[in-house]
């Protein structure tokens, strides 16, 4: 590769599970990570202009960063001739180690300006090279595709089906200020669990997928789930009796992806008066419906 070329990406956060749909459900929403990128004569420079709701003292501006690491093993998949350097600029706004997806929004981010430094378009290994990084595919899928995924594994393979959500259907987040590690809340899961729950898990789950597309009054049963969150809820108590609370007042309320963050899909754009949310970021995220976009600068 010789020519300086330059990009700008922009993809949206995601939330997963939408209670029992656990490593197969995403959902993409409306809040940005955009990142541009120029190819340099040599070396690799990263600025980080915000992190999120992190610090940028928490972000590497190494080799190790997310998004270099997947535009790397994108190049390498794609044969893509040694980038002779990379500068980027990193715009970060989905809060960081919250279950808002934001590490699979930054491997999409890269993979995309891999494909993009290659001449590419996205196609079915972008969303193997993006879930390889972490062993499922629901909130990369939510970030490539936009709009509600299917993910599963088949055969040593990450796949997703996007589907179109009910446009009722206005998700709230509330973000506290703690944060929570996906591998610390995936310890806290059980090797077994019981076949009452993991029959009641796919019926729901199934559900969840009818809900959030064609029947958004069935959100309440779709969203509840057994197979995860009562025992990830030592790790968040404030975050589970917001749950609770928002459930008993009729909102379909669940912890998003790995926590702390609780979604509610609700039909107004608002949570109920009264409802406690002190210590929470409380904000209305519409759906993302387009997905990762790369455009050359």
């Amino acid at each position: 590769m010789t020519a300086l070329r330059g990009f700008r990406a922009t993809v949206p956060a995601s939330t997963a599970n939408l209670g029992p749909g656990f490593d197969a459900l995403g959902l993409a929403l409306a809040r940005y990570d955009v990142v541009e990128l120029q190819v340099t004569e040599g070396g690799l420079k990263i600025e980080v202009l915000d992190a999120g709701a992190g610090g940028v003292e928490d972000v590497p501006t190494d080799e190790s960063h997310l998004v270099v690491r997947a535009i790397r093993r994108a190049c390498e998949h794609l044969d893509v001739q040694k980038v002779p350097g990379l500068h980027l600029r990193c715009h970060n706004s989905i809060p960081h180690a919250r279950g808002l997806g934001s590490s699979a929004a930054a491997v999409v981010t890269g993979v995309a300006l891999g494909y993009a430094l290659a001449e590419r378009p996205l196609d079915a290994d972008a969303l193997q090279l993006a879930a390889e990084f972490e062993g499922h595919a629901d909130n990369a899928a939510a970030s490539l595709f936009g709009g509600l995924v299917v993910a599963w594994s088949e055969d040593g393979r990450f796949r997703a089906e996007r589907v179109e959500p009910n446009p009722a259907i206005r998700p709230v987040v509330a973000v506290p200020a703690e944060k929570s590690s996906t591998n610390t809340t995936r310890g806290l899961l059980p090797a077994r669990v019981p076949h009452a729950d993991a029959a009641h898990s796919a019926g729901r789950a199934a559900l969840a997928v009818l809900a959030v597309t064609e029947r958004p009054e069935l959100l309440m049963a779709a969203t509840e789930d057994r197979l995860h969150q009562d025992y990830r809820a030592e790790a968040y108590p404030a975050s589970t009796e917001l749950v609770r609370t928002l459930r008993a007042r009729g909102v379909p309320a669940t912890i998003s992806g790995a926590g702390p963050t609780v979604l509610a899909l609700t039909l107004t754009g608002i949570l109920p008066a009264g409802v406690d949310v002190q210590g929470f970021d409380v904000a209305e995220l519409p759906v993302d419906r387009d997905g990762v976009q790369v455009v050359a600068r």
